[in-house]
């Protein structure tokens, strides 16, 4: 990937230049091994323009927001979603099945997208992710029964003001090519090509600071041929944009690709051209050791989604021992009935946890887990000279985090460690691009009631409801 050789501006920290927002009184997370209690972090133009300490003098702002003692962090970085299922959530029929019975019965619900729909739950998805101190995310959307979904999703990100990398799935294997999706959602290899070729000439900004990206993202080995991932990382290398798409997922995966290939999921994924630094996968539950020393030194990125690994109950990666043989892991939400809440704190919570419960306690600690929310999300998405720290320079995208006193009391030695031992904690105040999206607990968008009451309509009509 691409990446710009410096920032486009003066970052060097003062304390006469003016800037925007000046945030105080906080425990100031920056990177992984910057941290500054009781200090000050100053944002001019949608940038961090510097950080300190309490005993060094902060330059004057525009508007000053006293945190409170309150902990400071980078915006914490979403991997993986599937933003219109909130449309099907807790849908009952599916809740109980493995991966592929849910997918099978929920296929034909989602067979009824549209471009209003994908527009409600999109909104609908930000705004529930920014409360959960989410600032960038990632959305797959892979099912494509009418043209101009992704526009859409583009649309209410834009309106909201949030950093978004819209990814154009697809599908192409229908059950009557031995896939799992019914015939209405799938598409042909053309017609993905051309629509992911108008996308990225019309949304994706490579620039600095940007808010809207573009990637590919053919769904799963079972649900697509293999000309349209050939297609779509040739395509990647030709337009400089990232690749995602589900891996090693399932023990029934394993089966098809053995009997539909000849190969295991990895080496399939090898074959058709995906092994390299432009690309991140989800769940990455099953594959051999070899496997995952192969994409870490390809640098693939890899996505956990704690919650959702643990609804469907069929495992989730061992994070930590990746990361150990090089492998860059993220964190991610998923998509509802899988999962049906999208709060990035409860992901990286449930992180740490599977974390200790799988290697011991002496293996994972809330820095970790906040490592792979924040920089290791980043990386996945091939932006982490910008998201996902604090330095100086950094887009200002940033959490100021609330846990009630009650929660909080006898925990005095580490705010890191209480942020995600405590709890539950909310996203006080949520800033992307260094503007104010939540305030005080609660979204500022003033569309939010009109949308909801809109998007419950919809999820009626989705669900024969009405």
């Amino acid at each position: 990937m691409n990446r710009p050789a410096s920032l486009p501006f003066d970052t060097r920290p003062t304390s006469t230049r003016p800037v925007d927002t000046l945030i105080t009184n906080a425990h100031v997370v920056v990177d992984r091994d910057a941290e500054y209690p009781g200090g000050w972090i100053a944002l001019a133009g949608g940038r961090v323009a510097a950080v300190g300490h309490s005993h060094q003098a902060p330059p004057p702002a525009g508007r000053t927001i006293d945190a409170g003692g309150r902990l400071v962090t980078p915006g914490l970085v979403n991997t993986h979603h599937h933003m219109y299922q909130n449309l099907t959530r807790a849908y009952g029929p599916a809740i109980n099945g493995s991966l592929f019975d849910w997918l099978t019965t929920l296929y034909p619900l989602w067979a009824g997208l549209d471009e209003e729909n994908v527009y409600l739950s999109t909104y609908v998805g930000i705004v529930e992710l920014l409360m959960g101190g989410c600032t960038t995310s990632s959305d797959h959307l892979y099912v494509h029964p009418r043209p101009g979904l992704i526009d859409a999703q583009v649309t209410a990100s834009t309106e909201l003001g949030f950093r978004f990398m819209a990814t154009r799935g697809s599908m192409t294997r229908s059950v009557a090519d031995g896939g799992l999706p019914p015939e209405s959602v799938v598409q042909d290899h053309d017609t993905i090509m051309a629509d992911a070729e108008r996308l990225v000439g019309a949304h994706h900004d490579p620039a600095p600071g940007a808010m809207t990206r573009i990637a590919l993202a053919p769904c799963s080995p079972f649900s697509v041929s293999e000309e349209i991932m050939v297609s779509s990382a040739e395509f990647a290398e030709k337009h400089d944009v990232r690749l995602h798409s589900h891996l090693a997922e399932d023990h029934d995966e394993d089966t098809y690709c053995l009997e539909t290939y000849g190969c295991r999921p990895v080496e399939y994924f090898e074959r058709v051209g995906w092994a390299s630094d432009r690309a991140w996968v989800a769940h990455f539950i099953y594959p051999s050791d070899d496997e995952v020393a192969r994409l870490a030194s390809a640098g693939v990125g890899a996505a956990q989604c704690p919650s959702s690994n643990m609804m469907i109950g069929q495992g989730s990666m061992d994070a930590m021992r990746m990361r150990s043989m090089g492998l860059t892991v993220g964190l991610g939400c998923d998509g509802s009935a899988s999962t049906d809440s999208a709060s990035l704190w409860m992901e990286t919570r449930n992180a740490l946890l599977l974390g200790r419960l799988r290697n011991g306690p002496a293996s994972m600690r809330a820095r970790d887990a906040l490592d792979m929310a924040t920089r290791g999300s980043a990386a996945c998405l091939g932006w982490d000279d910008e998201i996902g720290h604090l330095r100086p320079g950094a887009c200002a995208d940033l959490v100021v985090w609330e846990t009630h006193p009650v929660a909080l009391a006898g925990a005095l030695v580490d705010p890191v460690e209480a942020w995600l031992r405590t709890g539950p904690s909310r996203a006080w105040h949520t800033l992307v691009a260094g503007r104010v999206l939540v305030e005080d607990g609660e979204p500022v968008a003033a569309a939010l009631p009109e949308v909801l009451r809109r998007h419950r309509a919809a999820a009626a009509a989705m669900q024969n409801l009405l």
